[in-house]
């Protein structure tokens, strides 16, 4: 396992959120209305403090203590009301059902952003299906933030995984204006399969020196460009290079950075492409040690909220 390599820290003499920082106004949080998932609905009230967004409150059943329908009814009414006092935003509670994934598709479907709680299903049928979150990721096209730590104030840290692909502009963007307060650092892992391929054919310690050195610096300059673009102007950005599986990577240097949030893609792919090679964002889900945002990579165009008028999203 490499380990990552700083390359460069960008100091900025402003700190001031750049214009056109992407912003949320409804935000769907999803709750089995235990004490485990409550920091998961505070970090998602938080932002919506923050964001001034609309907050809806979405009952999803544990498979292991599913609640009665009037139980649940009342604790989320509860719930709304605790959430509505303490962070002042508006909450609207989903209708009670069935919680199951498509109603959660449905209601994500007017949303800018899904928060639930990290957890794993051990089910043998989970094996074969995948995760709750790994289904719902596959369907929606709207970001989600699968959380795993305390609901703190502020996100002291974020950390980007990015490709240099089209949607990596989007995901410092989406970090940026997630907490424009907190650290920014953008990583980028290269793939070392290329000097593999060399290896095998024989080439040269020094070509393989020359070529690896190329691709530092090619990588350095594109971190460069990703830093220096007006969604990411800040205080601090930081850029790091790491070797090897970008999944594994970038989880190793959440853990080495302290971040407490990493910011990753996810590239629309059939179900059995998952499941026989698992993608990135997937990988991550199994390792990350903090919270994680997963951004659909093909969600170019969609914004809900700017769909609907602000004053017109109630909870269906």
């Amino acid at each position: 396992m490499h380990h990552p390599q700083v390359q460069r820290e960008h100091v900025r003499p402003d700190g001031n959120a750049a214009s056109g920082t992407p912003c949320f106004q409804s935000i769907l949080a999803l709750t089995d209305l235990s004490a485990r998932s409550q920091p998961s609905v505070e970090r998602a009230a938080r932002l919506a403090a923050d964001h001034g967004a609309l907050l809806k409150l979405m009952y999803a059943p544990s498979s292991l203590a599913p609640l009665a329908h009037a139980e649940a009814a009342t604790a989320l009414a509860a719930l709304a009301r605790a959430m509505a006092a303490r962070f002042d935003v508006l909450v609207k509670q989903v209708a009670i059902s069935s919680g199951g994934l498509a109603q959660i598709v449905d209601e994500a479907r007017h949303a800018d952003l899904v928060v639930l709680r990290h957890e794993r299903d051990r089910s043998p049928g989970a094996f074969f299906t995948g995760q709750p979150v790994e289904r719902l990721l596959r369907q929606l096209r709207c970001p989600v933030l699968v959380t795993r730590l305390a609901a703190r104030p502020r996100y002291g840290r974020i950390l980007v995984a990015v490709d240099f692909t089209p949607a990596s502009h989007e995901l410092v963007s989406l970090a940026h204006g997630l907490d424009a307060n907190a650290a920014l650092e953008l990583f980028h892992a290269l793939n070392t399969m290329h000097e593999s391929k060399l290896r095998y054919a024989e080439v040269s310690d020094h070509a393989i020196r020359t070529y690896r050195h190329d691709c530092q610096r090619q990588a350095r300059e594109r971190l460069f460009s990703l830093t220096d673009s007006s969604s990411a102007r800040r205080n601090r950005v930081l850029s790091t290079i790491g070797r090897g599986d970008p999944a594994r990577q970038a989880t190793v240097q959440q853990q080495h950075a302290r971040a407490e949030l990493l910011v990753v893609g996810k590239r629309r792919a059939h179900p059995l492409a998952d499941f026989f090679f698992g993608s990135v964002a997937q990988r991550v889900l199994c390792w990350a040690t903090g919270d994680v945002l997963v951004v659909p990579t093909d969600r170019r165009g969609y914004s809900p909220s700017a769909v609907m008028p602000r004053t017109l999203q109630p909870a269906r």
